[in-house]
């Protein structure tokens, strides 16, 4: 790659170098969506035009080749298709899943006498872009490695909620990790996840789920730029993980254990190598979306899980459903509102707020929790408000 950045384009030219004469018209290519075959011509077309002695490639596999070493990793891991697990780690070389049975590989309409060690195209795959590599990036470059250090140089301490930084649960971090706090270029991100329908028809019934993942050590108006939004990982459909999220999460959280270890990271502003480390600092999900992740049962009676056998619900008659009317409990004792009656359920509001479960209360829950990953085989008979255990214990 250094020599194709010191190689002229063409002989004498002083404008263009070979590396950058590719990076400006893979630019245009993702900017205006052209086809690797339409990219191809383009460039066969180009070579021709230029002087004698050029060295612009003249296909796209060539130039995606040069490319290459600045490429961002990605991994193409096959999963299940009742999501029981990855083709991942000690699995990687099984050709059907060892809990339901299920092939790894596609299966022919017209194939009877099927064999499940038979290669193919997957049925199931998970899309994986590592986090390290792109971390490493960030803090190559100098602007964005200042940027990082934001909410400790320049924000603004007077007592208002302006940043993550600014709330309880940042501070409470710093407190009980301070090796973690202490270093002010440690990562903590945000996760978000929901279903989509890439096809763009409403029709069609596919829900493929992409994970981003955002930085909260940004100042506010770049936190969630599309330029520092890194997607993480896509679980491919057609049917959604569901309870079964923590199976396609498994690589992300094996990353992310650099919480404990760290990793060296060039820091291009200060100009030396640090130890890095990250932690996962919240989620960003709607309702359904955030009982799949952690696990709780977002449906019913009992369906807040700050609240939980607290939840205040009614049910109505008439439409058989379930409504949640308790909210004005987390209010002031002297707020206006508790003593509305109207406006409201016909009563007046005279309950304090519910105090939320502590970690240690959640897991005396959980811990004796049997649970098995994938949609294939019946449910048990005891139902409980907590579906799954901490995807740390899973894995």
């Amino acid at each position: 790659m250094c020599n194709d950045l010191e190689k002229p384009l063409y002989p004498n030219c002083t404008k263009f170098t070979r590396l950058s004469a590719i990076l400006r018209l893979f630019n245009l290519k993702a900017r205006n969506g052209w086809s690797d075959k339409s990219f191809t011509e383009l460039l066969e077309l180009l070579k021709e035009m230029l002087p004698e002695g050029n060295t612009l490639p003249n296909r796209n596999y060539e130039a995606k080749k040069v490319l290459f070493p600045m490429g961002l990793e990605y991994k193409k891991i096959h999963a299940c298709p009742n999501d029981c697990m990855l083709y991942h780690g000690e699995f990687e070389g099984l050709h059907q899943c060892p809990r339901c049975g299920l092939s790894r590989y596609k299966k022919k309409q017209d194939d009877s006498d099927y064999d499940v060690s038979t290669k193919g195209p997957p049925a199931k795959v998970l899309w994986y872009l590592p986090i390290v590599p792109r971390l490493k990036r960030l803090f190559a470059n100098a602007d964005d490695a200042k940027l990082m250090r934001w909410h400790e140089d320049e924000r603004k301490c007077d007592g208002s909620l302006r940043h993550p930084a600014d709330c309880l649960q940042w501070k409470k971090i710093d407190s009980m990790f301070p090796n973690f706090g202490k270093e002010p270029r440690n990562v903590r991100l945000g996760l978000a996840t929901d279903g989509m329908n890439p096809f763009g028809k409403l029709s069609t019934k596919h829900s493929s789920w992409p994970v981003l993942l955002t930085i909260y050590n940004l100042p506010p108006w770049l936190c969630m730029k599309r330029k520092y939004l890194m997607l993480s990982m896509m679980i491919s459909g057609p049917r959604q993980p569901g309870n079964d999220i923590d199976v396609y999460l498994s690589p992300l959280v094996e990353d992310l254990k650099m919480w404990e270890e760290g990793i060296d990271v060039f820091d291009g502003y200060s100009g030396e190598l640090f130890r890095l480390g990250a932690m996962l600092f919240c989620t960003i999900n709607d309702f359904p979306a955030y009982g799949n992740l952690c696990g709780y049962s977002v449906k019913g009676h009992k369906a807040c899980p700050i609240c939980e056998a607290d939840t205040c619900y009614h049910q109505l008659l008439n439409w058989k459903k379930t409504v949640y009317l308790g909210h004005r409990r987390f209010l002031k004792l002297n707020h206006p509102y508790r003593r509305l009656k109207k406006d409201f359920n016909g009563f007046q509001e005279y309950d304090s707020a519910p105090t939320a479960l502590t970690g240690e209360q959640v897991y005396e829950r959980v811990k004796n929790l049997n649970m098995t990953l994938g949609k294939k085989g019946k449910q048990p008979k005891e139902r409980n408000i907590w579906k799954k255990r901490s995807i740390s214990d899973i894995i």
